[in-house]
């Protein structure tokens, strides 16, 4: 059976990062180890105020020599938000020891959304995850966080031709393959873009725009395009399943727009991505 290990923290109520990796690749019919960063009440997101956070990184290195001790191998790793430079570190460290010659990884540098830093984040650890991402297969950032690891102004208006340079910019950090989410060249349509610099591959993605914002939905097309590569998918193909099961993720969570800042209502959506995967 296939494994993937998914690093980052969890949210005890509220539906991103490992509530939202654990289930969505598990539903996909691969074995999902987790390592927790950190363990919090609830998400940090708009609607929650007060939240409690217990802070996970002394348990990271015990938890990755036990595994090493164990032979453990995985087809994929993957992380999602790392809250300080000393976690990110430690994820290098893990890289290293876990990588072998036919497992990839994907770092989802989350670091922020709407052109600012989300609170808490420094410079110094955008600098480590912009190092953190020289060692990965695929990095999958927001055009918030493609801003901060390439030192650029953070814009919502270009083209084609722009994204395709800023993914060439993304590849020169030294990834192998480049994603973008929340690409969009007109209010119609929204999707990622995407670039195999081994081939030399540019490939879009796109379902229609539905112009809410909702919670977790980053953290959801990452977890299914990390499924998807780990069974065997093609970037495009990746692409597409992602981008199709996060829009029919959004359309389920519109009837619920009470909630929405709990998450999106992913849950509804699972037999869709079973379907997804087998086509």
């Amino acid at each position: 059976m296939k494994k993937i290990v998914t690093i980052q923290d969890i949210s005890c109520f509220g539906k991103c990062s490992l509530t939202v990796a654990l289930p969505i690749i598990s539903a996909m019919g691969i074995e999902t180890a987790v390592i927790p960063t950190a363990v919090l009440s609830t998400h940090t997101g708009k609607g929650f105020n007060n939240y409690t956070f217990h802070d996970l990184t002394g348990d990271i290195p015990a938890i990755a020599e036990h595994w090493k001790n164990m032979d453990l191998n995985f087809q994929g790793i993957y992380t999602g938000y790392l809250g300080s430079t000393e976690q990110v570190g430690i994820v290098s460290d893990f890289f290293d020891d876990f990588r072998t010659d036919t497992n990839f990884i994907v770092v989802d540098p989350v670091l922020g959304d709407s052109g600012q830093l989300y609170a808490g984040l420094t410079n110094e650890l955008v600098d480590g995850m912009r190092r953190l991402c020289s060692k990965a297969d695929y990095i999958i950032p927001n055009m918030t966080e493609v801003s901060f690891l390439l030192g650029i102004p953070y814009t919502e208006n270009y083209d084609e031709a722009y994204i395709k340079d800023i993914l060439l910019r993304l590849a020169d950090l030294g990834c192998k393959t480049p994603v973008i989410t929340g690409v969009h060249y007109d209010d119609t349509r929204q999707g990622a873009a995407a670039y195999d610099s081994e081939n030399d591959v540019f490939c879009h993605s796109f379902s229609r725009n539905i112009n809410y914002h909702f919670h977790g939905t980053g953290d959801i097309f990452s977890s299914v395009f990390t499924g998807a590569a780990a069974l065997g998918k093609s970037l495009r193909q990746s692409l597409d399943i992602a981008v199709n099961f996060t829009y029919d993720c959004i359309e389920a969570t519109i009837p619920h727009l009470e909630e929405m800042w709990y998450g999106s209502c992913f849950e509804l959506c699972l037999s869709k991505l079973i379907n997804y995967v087998k086509e």
